[in-house]
Formats: C-alpha cells, sequence, structure tokens
C-alpha cells in the first residue's frame, strides 16, 4: 500500500495539504489582501510626494528623497521588526495609538504601506519627469493651472509610461508579503510552514505554498497585461503605422 502512494503522489503527499486547504485560504487571503491594501495606501501616500520630488521643491525634495533612500535601502524585514517589536513596545498599551501596533497584521500592513510609498514614489517621480515638455507647455497655453496640468496631463501620461514598472512592483510586493509570517501572519508561506511543521514533513508546505504563489502572480500579470492593452493601446496603432509608412 505504501509502495502505490509513492508511485502515485511522488515525494510530496498532497493529503497532508488538501487535509489543510482552510489554512491555505487564509494564508492567500492575507497575502492578497496585505499586498492590495499596501499597494492602494502606497499609491496615495506616493501621488504627493512624487510630484514634490519631481518640481525639485527645496525644502520637501531633501526630506523626501532621505525617506524614499532609508526605506529602499533596508530590508522589509528590519522595517517590520521595527514597527512591530520596537514601536510596539516603546508606545505601550497607554498610549492612544496602541491599536495600530497591538495586532501583528496592522502592523505588517503598515511596514509594507511604507515601503510601497517609497518605490511608488520613485517610480511615479521618474514617470512625471519623463512627461514631453511640449504637452506641458500646450497644457500651459490653454490657461490651465498647475493643479489642473497635473491632473488631467502630467498625471495620465505618467501612469501610462509607469505601467510596467508598477506591475513588477506587485510582483515584488507578493513576494515580499512573505515577511508577514515571520511575525505570526498567516500569510501563504505562514500555511506552508505550518503545514511542515505539524507533519514534521519537508517538502509538501513550501512546494504547495510555491504553486500558490505561481498562480498568484500569474494572474497578476494577466491583470496587467490586459490595463496595458487597454491604455497604451495608442502607441501600438502609432507603431503599426508608422511600419506601414515604412
Amino acid at each position: 500500500m505504501d509502495e502505490i502512494i509513492w508511485l502515485n503522489w511522488g515525494f510530496i503527499d498532497w493529503n497532508l495539504v488538501i487535509a489543510n486547504y482552510d489554512l491555505y485560504i487564509t494564508g492567500m487571503w492575507n497575502t492578497i489582501n496585505l499586498t492590495f491594501l499596501s499597494g492602494a495606501s502606497g499609491f496615495v501616500i506616493s501621488l504627493p510626494l512624487a510630484f514634490l520630488r519631481a518640481s525639485k521643491h527645496p525644502i520637501f525634495n531633501g526630506p523626501i528623497w532621505c525617506f524614499t533612500y532609508f526605506i529602499r535601502s533596508t530590508p522589509l524585514l528590519v522595517q517590520t521588526y521595527l514597527i512591530y517589536y520596537g514601536i510596539g513596545r516603546l508606545l505601550g498599551p497607554e498610549s492612544m495609538f496602541w491599536f495600530l501596533f497591538e495586532d501583528a497584521w496592522t502592523c505588517a500592513l503598515i511596514a509594507f504601506s511604507i515601503s510601497a510609498a517609497a518605490y511608488q514614489t520613485e517610480i511615479l517621480r521618474g514617470a512625471i519627469e519623463a512627461t514631453p515638455f511640449g504637452e506641458i507647455e500646450a497644457a500651459k497655453s490653454c490657461g490651465m493651472s498647475i493643479f489642473t496640468r497635473m491632473r488631467r496631463i502630467i498625471l495620465p501620461s505618467a501612469l501610462r509610461r509607469a505601467l510596467p514598472m508598477y506591475s513588477n512592483e506587485v510582483i515584488f510586493s507578493v513576494h515580499a508579503s512573505v515577511v508577514a509570517s515571520t511575525i505570526t501572519v498567516i500569510d501563504i508561506l505562514g500555511a506552508g510552514r505550518v503545514v511542515n511543521g505539524k507533519y514534521y514533513v519537508a517538502y509538501e508546505g513550501f512546494i504547495s505554498a510555491a504553486l500558490l504563489y505561481m498562480i498568484l502572480i500569474a494572474i497578476i500579470l494577466r491583470g496587467f497585461t490586459l490595463v496595458e492593452k487597454r491604455f497604451l493601446r495608442h502607441l501600438k496603432r502609432r507603431e503599426i503605422s508608422g511600419n506601414a509608412a515604412a
């Protein structure tokens, strides 16, 4: 009987994975929530920071650069530990902000949001600075204020250019979400660790987690491909018309 199971399942006993499907559902849900909520929060934070960085504002440019440099040059794991073990213990339960740091999931969300904001600030800053000068001058000649130019010309143009970089950033965020499992949050990797520790196995938990990450990344890539086709189709038409003229 054992030999038949070995031939059917190979090195992995998938029965252990199936028996803990609810754990993997929880892990998948936490991973998706942490990734997309932190990405959305980071985007909201990065918008004004990117505009201030691109404008080279003498007061704000330096501090924002220091913020993005610190976040991008230190590991996310260290940042998460500083928030979960450092700030939470520093404030204490009597602090009015304790509700933000008493839960591991919230601490992970704060750390991931700050990290996403730093990376997205630099992505948007580069895309804004790459806006063609002629588009800005045309908007000025139409009498648009700076806020109208940002809303109707610069930001839409910058977001279209930043789409490919944003897709990579989301993928990196999914991979980085494994940090949450180090502070007791059950993500996909955390579910795999629980399975391995529960049954004293080496492969089942990690390989099943890897497969779930691959499925999630495939869905994200497909989503960004559709979005890029929708918002970059004018560039495709230009390329086709240019080839036809040649």
